[in-house]
């Protein structure tokens, strides 16, 4: 199967090892010799898949074979599944790489913390809670958050957490210290909703397939939750784009329904990236001439990155993009280039500045019974025609724009409402705030 370039920057992306002492969900298995030759292996796959694969051979000056003894030293201390998963992960973080990580093994069971928050400006904030948990009447959205268990929350640090506590070390509880709306300052324990799963799944047939289309039904799920969505309101379409993981045909198909408008709305807040033959297609039906995104360093010369016009069937009209601190990867580089070629405005955010084009590498360990697990390696750089890389510096919108602590509890978005505005669209900011509701996957 071919390997597909892609701009994506996963909620769990590399990280940086924040607390190994930290108490994680008690449903792992007991931590025998077995379990050591696994870490110890994943580490070694990681090393290698680095090694062979990286774009670049110098690793930004670190010795990466003095860098692996140092992480084997490290592992020889780990007493638990997560404490070794954090190793890797933190020897791959050495790089700074926002594209370089490790995507550790399904878990046996899931966690739901029961909230969601969010980085505006340099300040964090409750963004969702979920019903029935135990976030409920403890946290609510616009409460700011100071604190996760015990850290300092930041934009340098607050997707390391997002990734240490998602997926490497999932906790039964979490510690938030939040400054709520009435003012006052509080330190909450927030237990988390953790639900057991089979620890092995039979994919042979011999369980009746339950467990294949158990997979099959939670694909589909996802599926839907990053769906395309759109709402033509008069002589604007507004679009509202999760991830880039459309086919030529889907892109295609949404800028039939913009031409009958005079402005486009595209809206990447919380777009994590994708595919770049998506990004590239979009930038296509906005350009009566081909686009130069970028150029590609790598290991050995490599082409820019161009995408093709579709000559005639493009959308000519007025086209506003926003973003926000969770847009990253393709969707910044697709802002960007809206801003170098004049093309667009960007209201929002400050982006997240993750920006690399990576391979996804997979592995696994075991015979009869696998335990799967992979590598997001970085294959490129990419610089852009003002010949910066949006690598750590993200874009910066031409107008910074961002919800107060009030939106957030009212459900309103003064940001899509400043975009309708400028596409001469009267939206109330409580009205946009409805247009797109969020969902919660299936717990």
């Amino acid at each position: 199967m071919p390997q597909h370039r892609f701009l994506l920057r996963i909620a769990t992306a590399a990280a940086t090892v924040v607390a190994l002492a930290a108490p994680a969900v008690r449903s792992e298995q007991k931590f025998d010799s077995n379990n050591m030759a696994r870490v110890v292996g994943v580490l070694h796959d990681a090393y290698d898949t680095v090694k062979k694969h990286y774009y670049d051979t110098k690793f930004h000056g670190l010795d990466w074979d003095k860098q692996y003894e140092a992480a084997k030293d490290k592992m020889k201390t780990v007493t638990s599944l997560s404490q070794g998963f954090g190793v890797t992960a933190g020897f791959l973080d050495e790089l700074n790489d926002s594209h370089t990580f490790f995507q550790a093994p399904a878990r046996p069971y899931k966690v739901d913390y029961g909230y969601r928050f969010q980085m505006y400006g340099n300040n964090c904030f409750i963004t969702r809670v979920r019903p029935d948990t135990d976030a409920v009447g403890k946290v609510t959205p616009g409460d700011q958050v100071l604190a996760y268990n015990n850290y300092a929350v930041n934009r340098g640090v607050l997707w390391k957490l997002q990734y240490y506590y998602g997926s490497l070390a999932p906790m039964q509880a979490t510690s938030l210290s939040v400054h709520d709306l009435s003012g006052k300052d509080q330190k909450l324990t927030i237990n988390a909703k953790v639900k057991q799963e089979k620890r092995v799944l039979d994919l042979t047939g011999s369980s009746s397939d339950a467990d294949f289309w158990d997979l099959i039904r939670e694909s589909e799920t996802s599926d839907h939750l990053i769906r395309q969505r759109m709402v033509e309101m008069g002589d604007v379409a507004i679009w509202k784009n999760p991830e880039f993981a459309m086919t030529s045909d889907e892109v295609d198909h949404i800028f039939a329904t913009a031409r009958k408008h005079k402005a486009l709305i595209i809206d990447l807040r919380g777009n994590p990236g994708g595919s770049v033959d998506t990004m590239d297609r979009m930038v296509g039906n906005l350009f009566d001439h081909d686009i130069k995104i970028a150029d590609r360093t790598g290991r050995k010369p490599m082409k820019p990155e161009i995408a093709k016009t579709r000559g005639k069937d493009i959308f000519t009209g007025k086209v506003i993009v926003l973003v926000d601190s969770a847009s990253a990867s393709a969707s910044e580089i697709f802002a960007r280039v809206m801003q170098l070629e004049n093309r667009g405005v960007v209201l929002g955010d400050q982006s997240a500045g993750a920006v690399m084009e990576a391979l996804h590498y997979a592995s696994s360990q075991g015979a009869d019974v696998k335990f799967f697990y992979g590598f997001s390696v970085t294959e490129a750089d990419l610089v852009m025609k003002d010949g910066r890389s949006l690598e750590h510096l993200g874009v910066t919108p031409d107008t910074i724009i961002n919800p107060t602590a009030k939106d957030l509890a009212d459900g309103s978005d003064p940001v899509l409402a400043k975009a309708a505005e400028l596409a001469d669209l009267k939206l109330d900011p409580v009205a946009a705030g409805k247009l797109f509701p969020f969902e919660w996957a299936p717990n």
